[in-house]
């Protein structure tokens, strides 16, 4: 499973709508300051931020100064000044086709100052209701045209949730796909991005040890968690219009589950990678009016209706948990646990897969990948216990990340997903197919979420159900 790690040197300007909102200065700017000082940007790069606030060339360089979301001493002094230097700001308007034409012409000159044409990728850090509206201005104003025949590449990022359910999700995908083809198209959930959860297709298909086990005959049952300590923070007003379901359930929860159950693809490439990720999704079994109370949980925790931002009347979960059946010849009958929620005991984020013990049940072996905190993978198995008899107990094997010396040097989720944008590199964005299916999935359930009795838990819960 060879990944490339070919650094792409033609020059490349990268444009973020948004760029005053919290993701850029959160998490798109720190990584690619990361990508910069790691030296795999482009010697030839400019970052262009697009946003409606007025800023000279000066008050732009101290508003991301300040806005950055770096540690003191976390990079030298002289390597920020150096990333600064490669940022330029355009002031407009998102919905005004003047506006685009002026970053045209910004995009024009830095060409030229390249002395050639660049390749361009397009970030679109803003709420998902201006999505449409941009995608149809840069179409039309020329913006996403190669500038040089088959030189100079454009790229579009789009950040998830990819539509509010099936319909506005099939809506969205085919106005993209009129206005773009899909290798110009990199839906990000940066959870694909995370070492610990791309590992778990090496650890499947990298040791024979285990492909032989990946079925129906030897799985229990698969329980795939996504838990927070948080609450909902100050996210009230845009929680309580989403849920559970769709803020993780959807996008998260649905691609853990697809890599962990996908076959193995003809070739390790983005192509085959997510058709077959996309296979997982389109078998799942259909939660109906019949089987919802008995496959799905839904939970909210005490105090949740006093959070700002939030109605009081509200039911909106802060906790689902869904039983699911992939009706495959591989996974036929084994039960599959989607679970994830907040203000609960613990956060972790972690694939529990339980073999069959015909014999002795509660005596299984478990294996777990653990996708954040302290990433790693552990096996639970039996041995004897020292003395005459032959009692058993269980012990763990366990690889942790951190044993790796290069640990400091692993990316994040964003210089990941940053960098195999720049590359061309789908394999860790989802599809058409994939956003489809995961829709056709979830949007039934969310349909019959009031038929499923609220479960109201504490703040700190262990288990809701």
């Amino acid at each position: 499973m060879q990944h490339s790690q070919t650094q792409n040197s033609a020059p490349t300007i990268f444009v973020i709508f948004g760029i005053t909102g919290d993701l850029a200065g959160r998490k798109l700017l720190p990584a690619l300051l990361n990508l910069y000082v790691k030296k795999v940007l482009p010697q030839k790069f400019a970052i262009v931020g697009f946003s409606r606030r007025n800023f000279t060339r000066e008050e732009f360089r101290q508003y991301i100064r300040d806005n950055i979301n770096i540690k003191p001493g976390q990079f030298k002094e002289e390597d920020v000044k150096h990333f600064l230097d490669h940022m330029s700001y355009e002031q407009g308007l998102f919905d005004t086709p003047e506006s685009y034409h002026r970053l045209a012409e910004k995009l024009q000159s830095i060409d030229e100052s390249f002395k050639q044409c660049s390749n361009k990728l397009f970030h679109l850090s803003v709420p998902p209701t201006l999505y449409e509206g941009i995608l149809e201005n840069l179409s039309s104003s020329g913006l996403t045209i190669p500038c040089g025949g088959d030189l100079g590449w454009t790229r579009v990022l789009i950040e998830k949730p990819f539509g509010n359910d099936i319909e506005t999700a099939k809506k969205l995908d085919k106005r993209i796909g009129d206005l773009f083809s899909e290798e110009q198209i990199f839906r990000i959930d940066h959870y694909l991005a995370k070492e610990a959860l791309q590992n778990v297709l090496a650890f499947r298909f990298a040791n024979t040890l285990f492909e032989p086990l990946w079925n129906r005959h030897h799985v229990d049952k698969v329980h795939i968690k996504l838990l927070e300590k948080i609450d909902i923070e100050d996210r009230g007003e845009f929680y309580d219009k989403v849920g559970a379901l769709k803020d993780v359930g959807q996008n998260h929860v649905l691609q853990m589950l697809a890599l962990v159950a996908m076959e193995s693809p003809e070739e390790f490439d983005a192509e085959h990678i997510r058709k077959e990720r996309a296979k997982v999704l389109k078998h799942l079994m259909p939660i109906t009016s019949k089987n919802i109370n008995d496959l799905a949980v839904r939970g909210q925790y005490e105090g949740y209706l006093h959070e700002k931002g939030v109605r009081p009347e509200s039911q909106t979960e802060t906790y689902f948990r869904l039983e699911t059946y992939i009706e495959n010849a591989r996974w036929k009958d084994v039960p599959f646990f989607l679970e994830s929620g907040k203000a609960l005991s613990e956060s972790k984020a972690e694939i529990d897969i339980y073999f069959k013990n015909e014999n002795e049940e509660e005596r299984q072996n478990i294996l777990t990948f653990r996708i954040q905190p302290d990433e790693g993978i552990k096996i639970r198995f039996w041995v004897k216990t020292p003395g005459f008899g032959l009692q058993v107990e269980p012990k763990t094997l366990k690889f942790k990340y951190s044993d790796f010396d290069s640990l400091s040097t692993l990316p994040d989720a964003y210089e990941k997903v940053l960098f195999d944008a720049f590359v061309g590199d789908q394999t860790l964005f989802t599809s058409t197919d994939e956003v489809v299916h995961a829709w056709k999935f979830i949007s039934p359930i969310v349909e019959l979420w009031n038929h499923v009795p609220m479960t109201r838990y504490k703040k700190g819960s262990s288990y809701v159900y």
